[in-house]
């Protein structure tokens, strides 16, 4: 299906790996003109020549921390000087270090706000006057199933993901007479190297090997798998496309089937 978005310049953060490098891959291949960023500019350099060289597309990579406002500003007057004013924004950010309330001392919480929370929110207010300008818009930021289903030993990302899924939905309505569609997809278990992380962090607590931890996400979720970030990047790039125009203020779930709420 021709998604309607051939030549529209996205921005897609903490795209290096994971689940931005998926996001950044499918727009690429849908033919966009896509910047990415990394707090390692080489290697958003690198993935974005491999990006590039791949689909055919334009790939620009930039060096920025998005917990910090100033790299925040420096990334949106690179990419305008750059490719232009972006009309896709997929924001993303890796999560905060595991933990629970007995363990996650006081200072640790304004830095997973800023990292996880308010993060998309200066880079939302950096690109949106532009979209209004031009009456379209595709906003799509990457949060998590724990925004749905708290999970365990993620205090901090679940409070930072949940504070920014309020502000997401409070603005899809103020945005859409502009003709912005504000969304988030909410990822499950997918093979990255976040989901190696917490397999470490639980082999640690569980007395298992990392492998065992990783087996046992796959037979607790009802596809039996792992997701993978090509999956999970094409569902950015619908919510990206023409077709989606009516789709705005959703909490997209791309996990296999395992979140198990109604609602």
């Amino acid at each position: 299906m021709e998604l309607g978005i051939n030549g529209k310049i996205a921005l897609v953060t903490a795209a290096s790996r994971g689940l931005g490098r998926g996001c950044a891959e499918q727009l690429a291949a849908e033919k966009c003109r896509v910047a990415i960023c990394s707090r390692d500019e080489a290697a958003a350099r690198q993935v974005a020549e491999e990006i590039s060289d791949q689909s055919g597309s334009q790939v620009v990579g930039f060096g920025a921390d998005v917990s910090k406002v100033e790299d925040i500003t420096r990334l949106l007057e690179a990419v305008r000087q750059s490719l232009g004013d972006p009309e896709i924004l997929v924001t993303n950010a890796g999560g905060p270090p595991p933990g629970t309330f007995a363990s996650t001392a006081l200072e640790q919480y304004e830095k997973a706000l800023n990292l996880n929370l308010m993060s998309a929110v200066h880079l939302i207010h950096g690109v949106t006057p532009a979209m209004k300008t031009k009456g379209w818009g595709r906003i799509i930021a990457i949060t998590s199933i724990s925004v749905k289903q708290p999970i365990g030993n993620l205090l901090l990302s679940n409070m930072a993901r949940a504070g920014l899924t309020g502000f997401l939905k409070t603005i899809a309505s103020e945005l859409a007479p502009a003709g912005i569609t504000v969304n988030a997809l909410l990822p499950g278990t997918h093979k990255t190297s976040r989901i190696d992380q917490l397999a470490r962090h639980r082999a640690d607590q569980e007395n298992k090997t990392p492998e065992e931890i990783i087996r046992d996400m796959m037979s607790a979720n009802p596809s039996n798998a792992i997701g993978d970030p090509s999956d999970f990047g094409a569902a950015a790039a619908f919510l990206a496309s023409a077709q989606a125009r009516y789709i705005t203020g959703q909490n997209l779930l791309v996990d296999g089937g395992n979140y198990r709420g109604l609602l």
